[in-house]
């Protein structure tokens, strides 16, 4: 019997490939950065090519480093950056255009458009999501209309469409010698163009967006007994079983075991997310949240999640390495901002892509207020930490007014969660225990656990919680005073980010 389960996780600055034991414990890893194409203010875009070409590198490299054979690997899962678009040309393999991240804030008119005639309506009741210009369903539309030749070939039925895990599995599985054109219900869930809950295209969404259903992938479980296919390539790894696709957000709800309803985790990576299980029925947002899929298995009936998505966090702190150059390394924040004792009165608000959750305020940019001579590059660096910590704050509270329910822990995971000062600041301005677990990059371990599920590796959701242990917890140290007015200050701030941009 196979010895360890594969996953890819393809996420937003970088690829990785991450082979798992029977116990969720690491075995190896190897991974790679691609570059961020930034053409003009708002636009984020990714070579497709690229991130596959550095995907096959990362499989090869890995399991080479290892010396096991694909015998040795029971299955293989993809975990991906959800949102982010490819249109390629079914015979050629090339796509027609780079990637549109789920950064990306081109899309504005179009989703201003959608919320301003009513139909904005219609994708709320139907997809569970607001029409805004983080979803995949505006980016493809716009391909579509600013591509030359975009429009023509998917008219003729050459041109697909998918999300980055449809265009891996695509590539993986033979690429255009066959190559499997599928996606799972939780990527589909983040296009604006699937029905909640009968999980398939929607004639009248596609309609929206002036998508022609041919171009799109089949919608499977996200843990797949039956299969998608096997791997193609690299070459000389071809025969695993590939069974197991899930967004990164919701992977990491797997891998963090929050199986069942009220029970919540906050990845913190380029941005942030919160999910909430909120069982087998979606629960509709009335406060900014999106209500997506969290998982399926097999033929179970899905489950669901409330979602706050949050565009820049970890990103802030890239920004302050890159474009401002005050520190060296993400390392380097925490000391500089543990030089402090507190923010010295300022607040970072880092819209760079507007607002997400709870707010879907495109027309916002990010502002640093309460500068005073006093202030230095260290008052900065703790602001930023800080408002990593305030944004997630609001999905909270957005997510305890929509379910009824109080969060008693926060289960997190991410790379942001090796910094201990940003989860003891988390830990006091949300009031609650924080709580990182052994395997603290669990968007991967949950794509490997939807995998290994499908084929029997794993048994039941049983043995996944029983290899869930916890390495670290944050209890909250601030008073209640002392949380309140560090909110009521943020709350100011996000204030002042708001109608900076003009949105048609």
């Amino acid at each position: 019997m196979a010895d360890f389960v594969g996953s890819v996780d393809q996420g937003t600055t970088s690829t990785r490939f991450m082979v798992f034991d029977h116990d969720g414990n690491e075995v190896g890893r190897h991974q790679l950065e691609h570059e961020q194409i930034l053409p003009r203010a708002g636009w984020v875009e990714h070579s497709p090519v690229e991130i596959w070409e550095r995907t096959s590198s990362v499989i090869q490299e890995t399991l080479n480093g290892l010396g096991v054979a694909a015998s040795d690997l029971a299955a293989l899962g993809i975990t991906n950056q959800r949102e982010t678009t490819v249109v390629w040309h079914r015979r050629t393999g090339r796509p027609f255009h780079n990637a549109i991240v789920w950064q990306d804030t081109r899309t504005d008119r179009i989703a201003s458009a959608l919320e301003h005639d009513g139909r904005g309506d219609v994708i709320r009741q139907k997809a569970g999501l607001p029409p805004a210009t983080y979803f995949a369903g505006g980016k493809l539309q716009w391909i579509l209309e600013n591509v030359p030749g975009a429009r023509e070939a998917a008219a003729a039925g050459d041109a697909l469409f998918g999300t980055i895990d449809t265009w891996l599995m695509w590539n993986l599985t033979g690429g255009v010698h066959g190559g499997v054109h599928v996606t799972d219900v939780t990527n589909a869930s983040r296009t604006m163009l699937m029905d909640l809950e009968r999980l398939d295209w929607d004639d009248e969404l596609l309609g929206f967006f002036g998508v022609p259903r041919s171009m799109l992938p089949e919608i499977r479980p996200s843990s797949d007994p039956q299969g998608y296919g096997v791997l193609a390539a690299p070459a000389g790894f071809a025969g695993i079983p590939l069974t197991g696709i899930l967004g990164d957000q919701q992977a990491a709800v797997f891998g963090q075991a929050c199986f069942d309803p009220g029970t919540a985790k906050n990845t913190y990576g380029t941005g942030n997310f919160l999910l909430l299980n909120t069982g087998p029925e979606p629960v509709r947002s009335g406060n900014g949240l999106l209500t997506t899929v969290a998982y399926q298995l097999g033929d179970d009936r899905p489950v669901y999640a409330l979602e706050g998505s949050i565009a820049v966090t970890g990103s802030a702190v890239q920004w302050l390495r890159d474009q401002l150059g005050i520190i060296s390394g993400a390392a380097a924040i925490e000391p500089l901002a543990r030089s402090v004792d507190d923010n010295g009165g300022v607040y970072f608000v880092p819209a760079f892509s507007g607002l997400f959750a709870p707010y879907w305020r495109s027309d916002a940019r990010g502002a640093i207020v309460g500068l005073s001579r006093f202030n230095t590059n260290a008052h900065l660096a703790r602001a930023t930490l800080e408002s990593i910590c305030y944004q997630s704050r609001d999905v909270a509270e957005a997510m305890e007014t929509d379910s009824g329910v109080h969060l008693e822990v926060l289960k997190v995971d991410g790379g942001v969660t090796a910094n201990d000062l940003c989860m003891q600041l988390q830990a006091d301005i949300l009031g609650v225990p924080v709580s990182r677990p052994v395997v603290a990059e669990t968007t991967a371990l949950g794509a490997a656990y939807a995998a290994g599920l499908a084929v029997g590796f794993w048994q039941d959701l049983d043995e996944l919680r029983a290899n869930w242990k916890e390495s670290r917890r944050w209890e909250p140290t601030w008073s209640p005073q002392q949380r309140e007015d560090g909110y009521a200050g943020w709350k100011k701030a996000v204030k002042r980010t708001l109608d900076w941009v003009e949105v048609d």
